[in-house]
């Protein structure tokens, strides 16, 4: 129903018809800013289709999911989630969720010839009618799908003005935007490969709406050798408000991992004390990082890009689970020796990669296992 509505106007008029209606259209790049739910911590980007003569305004959202789908969590971990554009008659109702929030929405009103509006309108119509795609974080979300539309769409090339010394990589633009949240940035360096660490491309950085609104502020559109501004003007639609603020856990992962660095501690004066190994321990640890290392063993099968090489399997190691028999039996076994040079491993890995928080406590909690192996006679 919303295809035949957005794109009546299509199959009525003559081309001339139709490029004289354009005259009347506005299209503008909607960003939100990010709010405290973990889902909106990177921002949003949509398109806005303003008919100024008729009064409509469309929205289009390529950020919509559905996390009923059957195996849900288990398609998104290896990278197999799909997401759907959606198109909404009703900008305000779109504006006030986000007034909810305190988040502001602003537009970037971009400088359209009627040609190029006309050739957007029959791709977003052609795109509603097969909305879904599969999404990806860094190269195909809901901010880089209005960019390639946009861009298709032009009858001539985007110049992207250069941001002098910035090259963060995808996990430091991730960390710009976690810096309140340390779970959700815990998680994300967990599940993250040493690929993250590798310098992006203007291109890439795109990935984040207000990335992407930068670089359209200071873009310019070549057609024939004319240049114009991509932006023709700004429209702020919900000023920054005030944000709710969300209590989350009180301990930092920080704070956790040195609490299981400090009970380990523990564990070993007690251990030397009464000259005997609490296997208990040993076989937690074991099952706990190993069934850590069992999701991140997953990611490297993912279509993640980001997540295929990753350094933090060297200290959460599945292979800790099939030497916990062995280890709750007392019986000995080679596993201490062969995690030791897991950790080295691990260590030498941290010039390339940066690990999640905590992870050198985790270390040190291991290597307090092998020492009090290797020293029990």
């Amino acid at each position: 129903m919303l295809v035949c509505m957005f794109a009546a106007s299509l199959p009525v008029y003559s081309q001339n018809d139709l490029l004289s209606r354009m005259d009347s259209v506005e299209v503008g790049l909607l960003t939100c800013s990010p709010h405290q739910e973990v889902y909106s911590l990177y921002g949003h980007t949509a398109l806005h289709w303003h008919d100024l003569r008729t009064g409509e305004h469309w929205v289009f959202n390529y950020g919509v999911f559905d996390y009923k789908k059957p195996h849900f969590v288990w398609r998104f971990i290896l990278g197999q989630t799909d997401y759907m554009l959606e198109c909404t008659g009703n900008l305000k109702r779109w504006c006030d969720y986000y007034r909810k929030w305190g988040s502001e929405v602003k537009e970037q009103v971009l400088d359209l010839t009627p040609a190029e509006k006309l050739r957007l309108q029959a791709a977003l119509a052609t795109n509603l009618r097969s909305p879904v795609y599969r999404y990806n974080f860094f190269y195909d979300n809901c901010s880089t799908r209005p960019r390639d539309m946009i861009e298709r769409c032009l009858e001539g090339t985007v110049d992207y003005a250069v941001r002098k010394d910035y090259e963060p990589s995808f996990r430091q633009m991730i960390h710009q935007c976690t810096e309140d949240h340390p779970w959700t940035a815990f998680g994300n360096d967990l599940l993250l490969g040493l690929n993250a660490d590798k310098k992006t491309t203007q291109r890439e950085r795109q990935f984040l709406p207000a990335d992407l609104s930068w670089d359209f502020d200071h873009a310019t559109v070549d057609r024939q050798g004319v240049k114009r501004p991509l932006v023709s003007r700004l429209v702020t639609h919900v000023p920054q408000g005030q944000q709710p603020v969300k209590k989350g856990f009180p301990l930092s992962p920080h704070a956790c991992t040195l609490l299981l660095l400090l009970m380990s501690v523990a564990v070993f004066a007690y251990e030397r004390w009464k000259k005997r190994i609490l296997v208990w321990w040993d076989v937690l640890l074991m099952l706990t990082s190993g069934l850590a290392g069992c999701v991140l063993l997953m990611m490297v099968f993912s279509e993640h890009p980001a997540t295929s090489l990753n350094l933090q399997l060297l200290l959460l190691n599945p292979l800790a689970l099939l030497f916990i028999p062995a280890v709750a039996r007392r019986r000995k076994t080679r596993w201490f020796n062969i995690m030791l040079g897991f950790i080295v491993a691990f260590l030498i890995g941290g010039l390339w990669q940066h690990y999640a928080e905590g992870m050198y406590f985790v270390a040190l909690c291991l290597l307090l296992r092998y020492w009090t192996h290797h020293n029990d006679k």
